[in-house]
């Protein structure tokens, strides 16, 4: 690699951390092509990526805004999964590291604040931004229904009421 594709891919990652909702920094121990390529479509589907990251320019695209203990997660084969909805990227890398243990979470940064594995973790049994709009969706909805429900049920029941009599004169 030379200083001009350095140069770029330091400003690629710099895109990535200030853009993403949450980074999650995880160890890859010799996953194969095809424990790669399901973990990466895995991420796609929520929306999120993954990208194997040299420690060096990292943490210069970092440039210290973490402090130490974030550019202490840089080292190692060190892939990173990220998206712009904080909980997804956590949600599919933890879920996947249960599944596979040459997966390993080592720690992660939402802004400018360090998280450690069990912080990733904790991020990750969060509900996600969809799940969070559905609730309020259901929650602004269910008093329109009640009150719709309510509005309706005198004309119900006085439409039993008729029918009730309307059955007892029949007979």
């Amino acid at each position: 690699m030379d200083r001009a594709q350095k140069q770029e891919f330091i400003d690629t990652l710099k895109g990535v951390f200030d853009n993403a909702g949450a980074v999650v920094v995880t160890h890859n121990l010799g996953l194969t092509v095809a424990e790669m390529t399901d973990l990466r479509g895995r991420l796609r589907k929520e929306g999120a990526q993954l990208k194997v990251v040299k420690n060096t320019l990292a943490q210069k695209a970092l440039d210290g805004s973490i402090g130490a203990e974030g550019d202490a997660l840089f080292t190692g084969p060190v892939a990173i999964a990220y998206a712009p909805d904080p909980v997804s990227a956590a949600k599919v890398a933890t879920q996947f590291a249960k599944e596979n243990e040459k997966l390993a979470i080592i720690g992660g940064f939402m802004g400018l604040q360090v998280l450690d594995k069990s912080g990733v973790s904790a991020l990750a049994t969060l509900p996600s931004l969809d799940q969070l709009r559905a609730k309020i969706i259901g929650l602004v909805q269910a008093p329109a229904t009640k009150i719709a429900g309510v509005l309706q049920a005198p004309a119900a029941q006085l439409a039993r009421v008729m029918s009730a009599y309307a059955a007892k004169d029949a007979a």
